[in-house]
Order: C-alpha cells, then structure tokens, then sequence
C-alpha cells in the first residue's frame, strides 16, 4: 500500500498540481484538494468577514473557518508524509509543523536555495531541492 501525502503549498503557487501529478505519476496518494479553493480564497473569506464586521478572533470561529480547518486538519491526520513546498507562508508551516509534531515524516521541497537561511527547516526529514531528489527521499521512507 502506498503512504499518502499530504501536499502543503500556497494557494497562490501554480507549481502545486503540477508536483501534485508527479507523485501520483510514482504511485503516491497525493491530498492536494485544498488547492482547488484558489489563489484568493483568505482574501475572499477575510473580505466577507470583514463586511461582517467580525473580529479576526471572531473570524476564525465562524463556520466557515471551522469547516476549513477541520476539512484540512483531517486529512492531515490521515496522511503519512508531508511535503512542504515552497515558497510557502505561515498555514503552511504551522501544518508542516504539525504533522512533524505528530511523529510524522515531513519532507520540504525549494525550488532555489532560500534568499534567508534557517535552522529550523533541521526539523523536517529532509530538505530537497529539486523533484528527482524529493522522490529519491521518498524511497527511503
């Protein structure tokens, strides 16, 4: 049985799917679903709450933040592996953060050396930098 990942990348990265393809090419299962909600879909909900006049705390109560959030926190529960991909913002790296917590293999994968280094990205299984060597890591998990 194959291990199922748990894609997590910006909204607003058009190289999503398309990493999305390559892995299941390889026989992953591969959630990347998240992606179809596209590349405006925070800025359309906070817009909507802000017409509202709801409160960020208020905000991230409501339903639809609610239904988002346990949407995506199950299937990272589900899954096996995480792949980062960068360039990424903060919800990416609290659920890669996460799914690290949880004992889970997280690999992340840039797509040019990061113009600011940093130590915590030790925490990840791996740090890849290109797809034939993120599918090389994968093997050995």
């Amino acid at each position: 049985m194959s291990k199922s990942i748990y894609l997590i990348g910006s909204l607003r990265n058009p190289e999503v799917p398309k990493l999305a393809k390559v892995l299941r090419d390889e026989g992953y299962d591969v959630f990347d679903d998240w992606y179809a909600a596209g590349p405006r879909a925070d800025d359309h909900w906070q817009e909507y709450e802000n017409n509202r006049k709801h409160s960020f705390q208020e905000a991230l109560q409501g339903f639809a933040a609610q239904h988002v959030y346990n949407y995506d926190k199950a299937h990272l529960n589900r899954c096996d592996i995480a792949i980062l991909m960068m360039p990424a913002g903060k919800s990416a790296h609290l659920e890669f953060g996460y799914m690290i917590g949880q004992g889970k293999k997280g690999f992340i994968l840039f797509d040019i050396d990061p113009e600011r280094y940093d130590v915590m990205y030790n925490f990840a299984t791996g740090v890849c930098m290109s797809d034939n060597e993120l599918l090389d890591s994968l093997e050995e998990v």
